[in-house]
């Protein structure tokens, strides 16, 4: 039976999902957790020989549930971006993985705002500036840490490292590229001029090959240890946001991703690199799909709010309440609440569409004895829901269509939830059955790869799940625009 592998590469974790060629999934395996260390405050680095092993792991484990008859026809991965690795001549890391979430580059960050160079790259790479970019990151290291910087000959993406462990080439796809801020969005190339201001060269970057087109086959050594073919092909692939709107099948304007985990994302699609009219609080990339770029904001921490609660309120101290049990109660609770709580409104603790990713000041207001914590809970869901109202009509207003939304992540495993964010932004929801999306969208592209699928709309007539639909509801909306009109002032309020 010939098999496609898709791999999802996330920020704690790494997954192998094999499908057959009819979309069937037959295997998942995931690797254990990896760590974070934080030597200095704000500072997130990673062992990439852990990120390495997990990925070996997770393809042994996939390959394990499986008969022998099971034969890879191409793998292809679905990493996640902004992450930056120095390695020296011969691709063996000289420092350690620095994360999308490292902030150790604060101060340069305020200092380039200051001299006005933020507009020069939000205008040539579609990124604004932020903490974590690879640019940033780079520049820093010469500055800070001349040693490291001086050792190394390349730099690399998660995805370029582990596209070299396994091919031993060089080579990026265009939305792990464009996650590094140093590609001209318009042209598809590194840029010139965003590399001097890192102080590199083009040669120190990974070529950048289309999504969907063989890299080269992976290496005996590598297929005999994960129990694949050899001579298996490893196919370009994407950033894991890009593939899993592939895999949704969000790939023309008007139907948006919005991933609710921990922080929260809204990712569009637009058939132009045209920047002029593109919101400041959006940033653009490529997508996966060819001819398509992705315009998309972090909502930052919204879920995290509610984790927030759940552990104040709702999780025994004894210990004796599981994390299921309590959203179970939570669900249960939230069917006796009132929408617009009488009045109470919830403010993030850290996100939003202003401010996506500095802590702040937030809580509740209109707080009064009678209300439950499952009206507060409901009031921190709806707060979520004005945020994503808020960020959606300034796409709106540059002109971009805003038709469906589908939504991914814990927040869509709730019986309320979707509900509240459909009809807070009057834009209708799909909610789709299934987990894997990441994994999905790159099993396909592996498919295009090796011929084994024509196109992507092929790929999806084929890997489509079912969805639930999940429309606004026009009795509540009048309460709702009211609630948001107290909410925007008192959102405007709390900024100062």
């Amino acid at each position: 039976m010939n098999a496609l592998l898709g791999i999802d590469v996330g920020t704690t974790s790494t997954k192998a999902v094999l499908f057959d060629t009819t979309g069937v999934e037959l295997a998942r395996f995931i690797s254990d957790p990896y760590q974070s260390q934080t030597p200095y405050p704000g500072w997130v680095e990673q062992n990439p020989e852990d990120l390495w092993q997990a990925l070996l792991t997770a393809v042994r484990g996939a390959m394990a549930e499986v008969d022998d008859d099971v034969h890879v026809q191409a793998l292809c991965m679905a990493v996640q971006s902004g992450s930056l690795l120095p390695v020296d001549d011969k691709g063996e890391p000289v420092y350690p993985l620095i994360t999308w979430m490292d902030h150790r580059t604060d101060e340069l960050v305020n200092q380039w705002r200051e001299e006005g160079i933020e507009e020069q790259i939000k205008g040539t790479s579609g990124w604004s500036l932020y903490p974590g970019l690879c640019l940033l990151t780079i520049a820093w290291l010469r500055e800070h840490n001349p040693e490291v910087f001086a050792a190394a000959t390349h730099f690399l993406s998660l995805n370029d490292f582990f596209t070299l462990r396994l091919t031993g080439k060089y080579s990026t796809n265009p939305s792990n590229a464009g996650g590094m801020a140093l590609i001209d969005i318009r042209r598809g190339r590194w840029s010139d001029a965003l590399c001097s201001l890192a102080g590199i060269t083009e040669d120190q970057l990974s070529p950048v090959q289309p999504s969907g087109t063989v890299i080269g086959e992976i290496k005996p050594e590598i297929c005999q240890a994960a129990g694949l073919m050899e001579g298996t092909p490893l196919v370009s692939g994407g950033h894991d946001q890009g593939c899993t709107a592939l895999g949704l099948g969000i790939n023309s304007p008007g139907k948006l991703l919005l991933a609710c985990g921990t922080a929260w994302v809204i990712t569009g699609v637009t058939d132009s690199p045209d920047m002029d009219h593109l919101p400041v609080s959006l940033e653009m990339n490529f997508h996966p799909a060819p001819r398509r770029w992705t315009i998309s904001q972090s909502l930052g921490g919204l879920g995290a709010s509610l984790e927030w609660w759940i552990n104040q309120s709702w999780l025994s101290t004894s210990g004796k309440t599981s994390r299921k049990e309590a959203y179970s109660a939570l669900n249960d609770a939230l069917a006796h609440t009132k929408p617009g709580g009488g009045g109470l409104f919830f403010l993030p603790l850290i996100g939003g569409h202003m401010d996506q990713t500095t802590a702040k000041k937030g809580g509740f207001l209109g707080l009064q004895l009678n209300h439950t914590r499952a009206d507060m809970a409901r009031a921190i869901m709806e707060g979520a829901a004005f945020e994503l109202r808020w960020a959606l009509e300034a796409v709106q207003g540059a002109g971009f269509p805003v038709d469906r939304l589908w939504m991914v992540g814990g927040a869509a495993d709730s019986p309320l939830w979707p509900e509240i964010l459909a009809t807070v932004t009057n834009v209708p929801i799909r909610v789709p059955g299934y987990d894997n999306w990441p994994a999905l969208g790159a099993a396909i592209l592996a498919g295009m790869g090796v011929g084994l699928v024509e196109s992507i709309d092929d790929g999806l007539s084929h890997f489509r799940r079912k969805s639930r639909a999940v429309e606004p509801n026009q009795e509540l909306r009048t309460l709702y625009d009211d609630g948001f009109a107290i909410y925007e002032e008192y959102a405007e309020r709390n900024r100062h």
